[in-house]
């Protein structure tokens, strides 16, 4: 996709507060269609909650989420592909591979069963779980796992991919992969993604962001030093 200057995502004034603990505070962001917003910074400086709250999962204690269609309006909602942290999912549900796969496809209506089935058995053949579309989450390492619900995230070919901590359990065999899925998508997709490796991945984007409890915003390609960014 060709990066422009039209909003999709604007974040005003956002704070949020639990149990007396200020995780983020006065957070102003715009993230415009076609970028690449890489997003990194030390543990428990908000990163994750910065997400679900730019997605909605839980609202702000102050400050406004916006969402915008291509005409420039405000839109309701934002279609996405999400990819939540590992540790988020509770890997004792009884579903496989294929039916993980499978659910995010849900935002697609009229689908036709044969589209659906060749859409997954080629997301299947993607993350490499082919062999192991018909077993149980919990059967499967933790690699395996990430890799099932980064092919939950990407199946319905989503405009915005949203990922927090994609690397996170993937083994180095698959790592040149999801390099190779996400320079995919940075030409055809919106990009947010958490990570604390940022090596490769900081080549990749256009924007890089520090969140540390507040926002700081790096130069394209610089690498994280500890906020602020300089």
């Amino acid at each position: 996709m060709t990066q422009n200057t039209s909003p999709l995502i604007r974040l005003k004034d956002v704070s949020y507060i639990a149990e007396s603990k200020t995780i983020l505070s006065d957070i102003h962001a715009t993230v415009n269609y076609g970028e690449f917003v890489a997003i990194t910074g030390p543990n428990g400086g908000g990163k994750t909650t910065l997400l679900r709250i730019i997605l909605k999962l839980i609202a702000p204690s102050r400050g406004t989420v916006e969402y915008f269609g291509t005409d420039g309006r405000i839109a309701d909602r934002l279609y996405v592909g999400y990819l939540p942290q590992k540790n988020m999912i509770d890997s004792h549900f009884p579903i496989t591979v294929e039916e993980v796969i499978e659910s995010g496809l849900l935002p697609l209506k009229g689908m036709s069963k044969q589209d659906r089935a060749e859409r997954i058995e080629a997301v299947l053949d993607e993350v490499q779980l082919s062999s192991r579309r018909l077993q149980t989450i919990g059967t499967l390492s933790g690699g395996q796992l990430q890799r099932a619900l980064l092919g939950r995230a990407i199946v319905s070919q989503p405009s915005v991919l949203i990922l927090d901590e994609p690397l996170s359990y993937i083994d180095k065999q698959f790592e040149s992969r999801l390099y190779e899925i996400l320079a995919d998508y940075a030409r055809h997709s919106t990009i947010l993604l958490v990570s604390h490796e940022m090596s490769v991945i900081a080549g990749m984007a256009t924007r890089h962001l520090i969140v540390d409890h507040t926002l700081h915003e790096c130069t394209a390609h610089q690498h994280y030093i500890p906020s602020p960014c300089r």
